[in-house]
């Protein structure tokens, strides 16, 4: 293995959701992820897709002694677990943090669910909608109709895995550092929560309004809104600071012909013209319009045309996979990408253990 994170070594247990992207996020800067999963877990696995990249398989049945030891085996050398059960279920099986600190004290053992290790919702089921909806996230996207998921980026990656990285990483710090090992607590309603920060912030200090499509970052103001096109598609509009929202009047001949934007009052009639000029365009004749200019004006692309866009491709911000494209690793070091790392490929306990003995 090559990359910023070599020589680390994690376990994971098969899991759906953030676990597995964390496994990914971990492989791809280079450490060495074997993903424990369950004897003929095929369709399992397939759902996953090139979220997988980059571990050893190793196939155990935890329901059975033999299989709990040999996991035991490999926690014991490994820096790093990851699991993604509900609560008191990796206990149960005897590999729960107290079992698997005593075998491996410097051990960092991280646990991500959507409610928390504690608390009276622990072991309720629930999906990111859920966890975002209790944390306030939900209620601040959307428009002024209905709340809108926002897909499961800010509970399942956001909120739940980017704080799990971010926890195992502090944690392998103070180990480094002569500590003992940690139990990270990932929780998806901690971690989205933790993301509406500035919000909650502004919300006291009278800069935001509790309402949907109200404010300047929610589609609230007419220069910080999507935009239909001629051909049906949408152009994303953020000028904010008056400098662009200049520009922005210019690029549209609008100078001088709206109202002060200072006055909510006029908001709407800046939103009509707004609309009635960028419906007389395509989306990718506004685009090249806007091209180099600092009016904040960017196409918004689809899933299938992000990949070939010039600026992603430039930076490789995806990837070829499997006849099409998936994000690459990120962030950079020393400006240089990550590789994204290989398909995963099953191997025995034994060639794992023997692996990581060699790169020690």
């Amino acid at each position: 293995m090559t990359g910023i994170l070599r020589g680390l070594r994690v376990v994971e247990f098969a899991a759906i959701g953030p676990v597995p992207w964390t496994g990914m996020l971990l492989a791809d800067l280079g450490a060495s992820v074997v993903r424990i999963e369950r004897p003929n877990s095929a369709a399992e696995r397939d759902t996953l897709g090139a979220v997988r990249r980059g571990r050893l398989q190793v196939e155990l049945d935890l329901k059975s002694p033999e299989g709990r030891e040999a996991a035991g085996r490999l926690i014991a050398q490994a820096d790093v677990l990851l699991e993604g059960l509900r609560p008191g279920v990796m206990e149960r099986l005897g590999l729960g943090p107290d079992a698997a600190l005593a075998l491996n004290p410097k051990l960092v053992y991280g646990r991500m669910t959507g409610w928390g290790q504690d608390g009276p919702m622990a072991q309720q089921a629930g999906h990111d909608i859920n966890y975002i909806a209790l944390s306030g996230a939900l209620h601040a996207i959307g428009g002024k109709d209905k709340p809108v998921p926002p897909l499961n980026v800010i509970g399942d990656f956001g909120g739940g895995a980017a704080f799990l990285v971010i926890g195992l990483l502090a944690a392998l710090w103070q180990v480094r550092a002569g500590g003992r090992g940690h139990v990270v607590d990932a929780a998806m309603v901690d971690g989205s929560a933790t993301l509406m920060a500035m919000i909650y912030s502004r919300l006291l200090m009278g800069q935001w309004t509790d309402q949907r499509a109200s404010n300047p970052l929610d589609g609230g103001v007419p220069w910080y809104d999507t935009y239909r096109t001629a051909d049906g598609k949408f152009v994303a509009v953020g000028a904010l600071e008056p400098q662009f929202y200049a520009e922005l009047l210019e690029r549209l001949g609008l100078a001088g012909s709206v109202p002060d934007r200072a006055d909510p009052q006029n908001w709407p009639a800046i939103r009509q013209r707004f609309e009635e000029v960028f419906a007389g365009r395509s989306r990718d004749e506004w685009a090249r319009h806007f091209e180099g200019s600092d009016a904040c004006v960017s196409p918004v692309l689809s899933l299938v045309e992000a990949p070939h866009d010039a600026h992603l491709a430039a930076r490789g911000t995806f990837v070829a996979w499997g006849g099409g494209h998936v994000p690459a690793s990120a962030p950079r070091f020393d400006g240089e990408r990550p590789a994204v790392a290989v398909e995963s490929r099953k191997m025995s306990l034994d060639d794992v253990l023997a692996q990581w003995a060699q790169a020690r």
